[in-house]
């Protein structure tokens, strides 16, 4: 048995290896005609090149299918196919993997368009930053585009569906044939200089032969130099020109380059009614904050006045006389109670009810009052007071009161 034995997966890798290595297989132009072919739910293009010779595998990926594939390919076309050839590992087989597709007879005008665009690339042309807005309310929009056809018709309807206020202003071109650029050219100028707010410049669909005046470097210069803004409607959707990469915006049909142009009328008088009741709305909340404050400067205005501090003091005064006169009959009523309280004590203590009680107050002769047997002897003349008058009387005998104990 031999020593040197590799798995397949390593004969395909190795295989792959040599087809990467090789420069022309990298980039390659591959021409004939499409055989099974397949889109794909994942937006990936699968089909096959074939002629009397041979067949050969291809695929397209959804991200490349985007930029590189202008057309819908179907059966039995004749195509160039730009790409590189790989091996896929898996199944062991080579295929193409497709970058750009351009129908076959168009080859050489799709290279010089490739090529033109890059250099205008690489000059800055295509540049972001020298993109202008379109205007939101133009009154006036300048085409550039046939006279007759359906392109022209599209524009008008559709502005004056939008808003018949807008004025069109149509500069006749040539969009087809030797002089097509040239004319294309003196009308963006003239409509420039003219002062129209924006311009739509455009025609519709066709060949790569048909829409070439919007490919000539001269049409794209026009458009880059041009002080309005320029809106780019060349074709179907599909169709991709220079002069959409040098406009500063790029409509897909001319039908949509006048809704980009031209605003509704009927959304701006809505949005002006919404604006409206916004405003009033605001107004009135302004006008209802603003008498709130009024109010309240007022108010705070009649506090330091001097009538309404002399109110303000009149009333304070009078709450104190309140306050003082209940003060001084809440005393009265306190005081007048223990006046009674006592006057009932001092009536309890009063001689009078004593001796009305059957008492009496005996005075000696002097006028003292008799509190003891030594202040009388017999004979003495004593005054004796009872209730109701005195009695006088003299002493017959004095005894002391015998103490037990």
């Amino acid at each position: 048995m031999a020593k040197n034995v590799y798995s397949v997966g390593q004969v395909n890798a190795y295989i792959k290896n040599m087809f990467v290595q090789d420069f022309m297989l990298n980039r390659i132009y591959v021409k004939g005609e499409v055989s099974n072919c397949k889109y794909h739910t994942s937006g990936h293009l699968y089909f096959s090149l074939k002629d009397g010779t041979g067949a050969i595998a291809c695929v397209m990926f959804a991200g490349d299918r985007r930029a590189g594939l202008g057309f819908r390919m179907q059966e039995g076309q004749k195509v160039i196919v730009l790409g590189s050839v790989s091996v896929y590992e898996r199944d062991g087989r080579y295929q193409l993997y497709a970058r750009e597709i351009v129908p076959d007879g168009e080859g050489d005008l799709y290279l010089k368009y490739e090529r033109l665009k890059r250099e205008l690339e690489e000059m800055g042309m295509f540049a972001q930053e020298y993109k202008r807005p379109i205007p939101f309310y133009s009154r006036t929009v300048g085409v550039v585009t046939a006279p007759t056809g359906a392109a022209v018709r599209d524009i008008m309807n559709i502005s004056h569906r939008r808003n018949p206020y807008v004025q069109l202003i149509l500069y006749p071109a040539l969009v087809q044939g030797e002089r097509a650029a040239e004319s294309i050219v003196r009308g963006i100028r003239t409509l420039d200089d003219y002062g129209v707010d924006v311009i739509i410049v455009g025609r519709g669909g066709g060949s790569i032969e048909d829409l070439w005046a919007f490919n000539e470097e001269a049409v794209a210069r026009a458009i880059f130099e041009c002080r309005t803004p320029v809106i780019s409607a060349v074709g179907h959707e599909t169709d991709t020109t220079i002069a959409d990469y040098a406009a500063d915006l790029r409509a897909p049909t001319p039908s949509a380059a006048a809704e980009l142009a031209v605003a509704d009328y009927r959304t701006l008088t809505g949005n002006l009614e919404i604006y409206r009741n916004q405003l009033a709305d605001r107004v009135e909340q302004k006008l209802l904050l603003a008498r709130g404050r009024a109010e309240y400067l007022h108010a705070r205005l009649q506090q330091q006045s001097p009538a309404y501090r002399l109110r303000e003091k009149r009333m304070y005064a009078a709450e104190l006389t309140d306050r003082l006169s209940q003060t001084v009959e809440r005393t009265l009523r306190e005081r007048r109670h223990r006046l009674e309280l006592l006057a009932g004590r001092l009536e309890g203590c009063s001689p009078l009810r004593k001796l009305s009680q059957g008492y009496s107050y005996t005075e000696t002769e002097d006028g003292k009052a008799l509190r003891s047997i030594g202040q009388v002897t017999a004979g003495d003349r004593l005054t004796i007071h009872v209730t109701d008058g005195t009695v006088t009387a003299r002493a017959e005998e004095c005894r002391a009161a015998e103490r037990n104990g």
